[in-house]
């Protein structure tokens, strides 16, 4: 009987899952919620299920609901991907009751490894260093105490989950209450699990993670060393194996560890554990262990040459570990998390339909994408919506190779963190081999943005879009009087053509109208990467490993230009992106003062607060908690205070 296996997650990993499994000759089930009808994961799959709206726990969160798909598709096996439930010991349970084969680690691991506090306990119990802190009572009294004790400035973190979710620094005594109250409030609606552990901020954290694979006869066997210190709100931006600048007895030292842990719990599939490395001394502290497929296994994949979810599907069907006790590590990669956000506000999740993309190809190259073009982009899930992953001899090799790739994606009509991505690959730190935790958090990226001319760089985009228009929709392209008489003149003259260019995605896009004479004066489209729909009249350029798009608009659209305007004045609070309403904090009536949270919203599983900007008094509230709102709905308004309230 042909093995079924139903993958209970969606986006790039749920395409990477299924891509294996049918390799192998499995069969395949996609789950999906409404939004996600149209992804490619669902067509990819032998058969996909529809299993509820796009609420979580009525969705990608319901065991019942995927229970139910599995058992009407006939699945005898379910791998849980990364997110959702892929930690979810009752799940993992539920799955095994029904008669179906977990591709995933046990359930005791799961437990063992899900609770932080359990987790560092049974490191220490293992031999594995662990960061001095403190893990015992709840009690806020006895966790500020034990943060004197360990002194300032301290972490607080949730003890369950991960994601960067739940985590506060305190840098002194008295911004321990609010970073307490803050971490643990994040950590219940997270997690559901309130608690926290305090302990010892490092001051140069690297944040160095090692790839384990055990099966079910006792077998366990590490995979190397990952770098994942380039992080923004403590989740991962760039990662590479394997990690760089380690002493040969830092790098020893954490494979070691991490053997040591995988043994003591008897894990029995793909995990990693992860340490922090003190970048100063090379000392290193067992951070957790996720007991699942990392977002970052294709670079451990491109260095072994192991195919991971292979391995989890033939372990979990009892087979043994089909791997030496030494795995030849060769070469080097790296992966750039593309996510949809504006890294120039903030991060601020981004939405909208693909209306163009082109990805990098070749040898050593692997995009792994949760997007197509015409595809959307919704505000219910998590802003990650590809990976692009290189691979070469070394690592100065897989940097240049990288370099190429950035410079070769195009993706058109939502903004994206590529220009980041590629901004880091040329900085010294990463360069160098040499990023801490917080080197994203000293604002280096919006100094250089900021340093810059962005209506400047705007209209250099406009003129390479415009010029790469021209060429393409030369003679024989596009027919029309407009294109005929373009190049007619009754007196010696040089051909004009004349382009009017609106970009896409940007608020209160402006014309562009630009005069290119003769074709291929502004820029060589030869040299660069632009991707012309003439059909579509779309033009998408890469400048500076930015996407900047543009709609070619016809002379009857530039003539009746119609400039939407932003909602909401400097009197509300308005959202800044399409959201859900986590939480109101104030009501009609209410004073409020500057810096308040006045409402929190969600939008890509993370939370949003939103703060007054001066004294007001709240005249409507006009939302109520779990309600959808667009990008610049007016979210609350404010009486006979025309200069106060405004979000920030």
């Amino acid at each position: 009987m042909t093995q079924r296996i139903l993958i209970a997650n969606r986006g790039e990993i749920a395409r990477r899952i299924n891509r294996t499994a049918l390799a192998m000759g499995r069969e395949t089930v996609a789950v999906f919620a409404d939004p996600d009808a149209g992804s490619p994961h669902v067509a990819e799959a032998t058969v996909a299920v529809n299993i509820g709206p796009a609420a979580l726990a009525e969705s990608y969160l319901s065991v019942e609901s995927i229970l139910a798909a599995a058992s009407q598709t006939g699945a005898t096996a379910v791998h849980p991907g990364y997110g959702f439930l892929y930690e979810n010991a009752a799940f993992a349970r539920a799955v095994t009751g029904a008669g179906m084969t977990w591709i995933g680690p046990k359930p005791e691991a799961i437990e063992q490894m899900g609770s932080k506090i359990e987790a560092r306990r049974l490191a220490e119990a293992a031999g594995v260093p662990v960061i001095p802190g403190y893990d015992g009572s709840q009690e806020p009294a006895e966790l500020q105490a034990a943060a004197e004790r360990i002194g300032y400035p301290v972490l607080i973190k949730a003890s369950a989950g991960g994601g960067g979710k739940g985590i506060r620094i305190a840098n002194e005594p008295s911004e321990f209450e609010a970073a307490l109250a803050e971490a643990s409030t994040e950590a219940e609606r997270s997690f559901g699990d309130g608690r926290v552990i305090v302990e010892r901020f490092i001051q140069q954290p690297r944040h160095i993670e090692v790839q384990v694979v055990g099966d079910r006869n006792g077998r366990l066997v590490e995979l190397g060393t990952r770098e994942c210190s380039v992080q923004r709100r403590y989740q991962k931006v760039l990662e590479e194996a394997p990690a760089p600048n380690l002493s040969d007895e830092t790098r020893a030292g954490l494979r070691a560890s991490a053997v040591l842990l995988g043994q003591a719990i008897g894990y029995d599939s793909a995990g990693t554990v992860e340490f922090i490395v003190d970048d100063a001394t090379g000392d290193h502290f067992f951070l957790e262990m996720n007991t699942r497929l990392q977002v970052e296994h294709p670079v451990t994949e491109y260095v072994t040459g192991i195919d991971l979810v292979e391995v989890m599907i033939r372990v979990a069907a009892g087979e043994p570990l089909p791997l030496a006790d030494e795995v030849t590590l060769a070469g080097h990669a790296i992966e750039a998390r593309i996510n949809a956000e504006d890294p120039a506000a903030g991060f601020a999740p981004q939405t909208g339909t693909i209306c163009q993309l082109q990805v990098p190809s070749g040898e050593g190259v692997r995009w792994d994408a949760a997007i197509e073009a015409g595809g959307e982009v919704s505000p219910f899930y998590d802003p990650m919506i590809a990976k692009l992953i290189v691979g070469a001899a070394d690592r100065d090799q897989a940097l240049a190779k990288m370099r190429v790739a950035l410079d070769q994606l195009l993706i058109g009509g939502v903004t994206t963190n590529t220009g980041l991505q590629r901004w880091l690959v040329d900085t010294p730190e990463v360069t160098e081999g040499r990023v801490t935790t917080r080197f994203l958090d000293g604002g280096a990226y919006a100094e250089t943005l900021a340093a810059g001319d962005e209506q400047a760089t705007m209209n250099q985009a406009a003129g390479i879009a415009a010029d790469a228009w021209v060429v393409a929709s030369g003679p024989g392209t596009v027919r029309s009087p407009w294109t005929s008489l373009s190049a007619f003149s009754v007196t010696p003259a040089r051909s004009r053509h004349h382009v009017g260019l609106r970009p896409i995605g940007v608020a209160e896009a402006e014309l562009h109208e630009l005069q290119i004479d003769p074709p291929g004066a502004i820029a060589d489209a030869s040299t660069e990467t632009a991707l012309v729909d003439t059909a579509a009249r779309k033009v998408s350029v890469n400048l500076g490993g930015r996407t900047f798009a543009f709609d070619v608009p016809t002379r009857t659209e530039r003539w009746a230009v119609d400039s939407a305007g932003r909602a909401g004045t400097g009197s509300a609070v308005v959202s800044p992106f399409p959201a859900v309403v986590a939480e109101i904090h104030v009501g009609p009536g209410d004073a409020v003062t500057g810096d308040q949270v006045l409402m929190t919203i969600e939008a890509m599983k993370m939370l949003h607060p939103l703060r007054a900007s001066g004294a007001a008094v709240v005249d409507e509230v006009r939302v109520t908690v779990g309600e959808q709102v667009p990008a610049n709905f007016v979210l609350i308004t404010f009486a006979d205070q025309p200069e106060a309230g405004e979000a920030q």
